[in-house]
């Protein structure tokens, strides 16, 4: 959690370059996106503005979204040398199937992947082509960021646990050797794709998937994270959508866990980061189901009072950890320039414990699914709470065929 703050240096060493190379290579962007008509549009756009001199972005929609293709083929018009169009007709759908069908006309030698709410920084493939450069590496992973901290209580958590994971814990976990990819501003060579024969398309966390997968076979991965270059999400709208792309992340963990490729890696200690981080549903699952336990013991139990305060030590961790998150709830309100409120800490408080009985409740709902075989994929919403008063997507009057972008099913 605190791993890129141990000195000056390694947190120096996190970062992108301050004086990018040369551009070298060629990208492509794959932007997949399901009922996503309220911010695919602005996010392509956004995407179309990078000042790398050599890219293409692909958006991939259903066939069963006329919404969302309408979005996406206006973006096409007004953008038709950089956006190509992929319509997907498997079923049932999901994330990995869009990627995979994507990337059999990708021409870039790097492919990156972004989601279709993303407000991505316009020089962030220049900064990304340098790394690549520079580090020899075959994984470039990205910030990822979401912003709206203040939406709700539990918006305030979600926003600190992406904070820590991008910011420090992904750096530790890359210089251990076993990373669990993030699922967007992630960027991987054409060549180790082709090795991977793309993304598990029956994987609910295709990202973590492919990042052990990689680890396994000793692919050199980098992580980067600048505030400035950070692509910038939201949290999900609402606890339920919360709920439920928490449940798909913790069932994704236990397949891949299941699947046991993390047993290829080649030293202990990596296997033992492997099997904490992808036993973690399990965990937090047995966490939730102690809990009415817990409140059992407490008012019917009487018990030796060394026993009553030796049960008091789990608050001291607890604790050292609420002082870790409250001072980089401090430090995120000064690198984003967010006015961080008393009533901001207070929250983070007291929604400690009902969100890890919320993440334990997650837990315990992916275990059952996964005890059942039901694979099917639960879409996050997103409705653009993270864009500061962005300004409306041009128009634009394409038919919603054609557009002078390439078309492909």
């Amino acid at each position: 959690m605190l791993h890129a703050w141990r000195s000056a240096d390694d947190l120096r060493a996190t970062q992108f370059s301050s004086s990018p190379r040369p551009a070298r290579h060629r990208f492509t962007l794959l932007v997949p996106g399901r009922h996503e008509e309220e911010v695919m549009g602005q996010t392509l756009d956004r995407l179309a503005q990078q000042d790398h001199p050599d890219f293409e972005i692909i958006a991939i929609v259903g066939h069963d979204d006329p919404g969302t293709e309408l979005v996406v083929r206006q973006a096409a018009a007004r953008h038709p040398d950089l956006i190509k169009v992929v319509v997907d007709d498997s079923v049932p759908k999901n994330k990995p199937k869009a990627l995979n069908r994507a990337l059999q006309i990708a021409t870039g030698d790097i492919v990156g992947v972004f989601d279709a709410e993303d407000e991505v920084h316009p020089g962030l493939l220049t900064v990304v082509d340098s790394k690549f450069q520079e580090t020899g590496a075959d994984v470039v992973q990205g910030g990822v960021q979401l912003m709206n901290f203040e939406t709700s209580w539990w918006s305030l958590r979600n926003v600190l646990e992406y904070y820590f994971w991008f910011r420090s814990r992904l750096h530790f976990h890359a210089r251990s050797k076993f990373i669990p990819l993030g699922g967007n501003t992630v960027f991987v060579t054409r060549d180790r794709l082709a090795w991977s024969k793309g993304w598990d398309d029956q994987c609910l966390a295709e990202d973590c998937e492919l990042g052990v997968r990689l680890s396994s076979d000793g692919a050199k991965v980098v992580v980067a994270y600048n505030p400035e270059y950070v692509t910038r999400e939201e949290t999900p709208p609402t606890l339920k959508s919360l709920y439920k792309q928490r449940t798909r992340w913790n069932q994704g963990f236990l397949q891949v866990l299941g699947k046991g490729e993390w047993k290829a890696l080649p030293t202990l200690r990596q296997r033992m980061y492997a099997r904490y981080l992808l036993n973690m549903p399990f965990l937090q699952a047995a966490t939730g189901l102690l809990i009415p336990i817990s409140l059992v013991f407490i008012l019917l139990v009487k018990v030796p009072t060394p026993v009553a305060l030796l049960t008091f030590l789990p608050l001291v961790p607890t604790i050292i950890t609420l002082v870790a998150e409250a001072a980089g709830l401090t430090e995120f309100g000064r690198v984003y320039g967010k006015k961080v409120r008393v009533r901001d800490y207070v929250r983070l408080v007291l929604g400690l414990v009902p969100y890890q009985v919320f993440l334990a409740a997650a837990a315990v709902r992916s275990v059952v699914r996964q005890l059942r075989g039901d694979g099917s994929w639960e879409k996050t919403e997103h409705t653009g709470a993270h864009r500061d008063a962005a300004p409306a997507t041009p128009s634009a009057e394409p038919t919603l065929v054609g557009a002078g972008s390439e078309v492909t099913r």
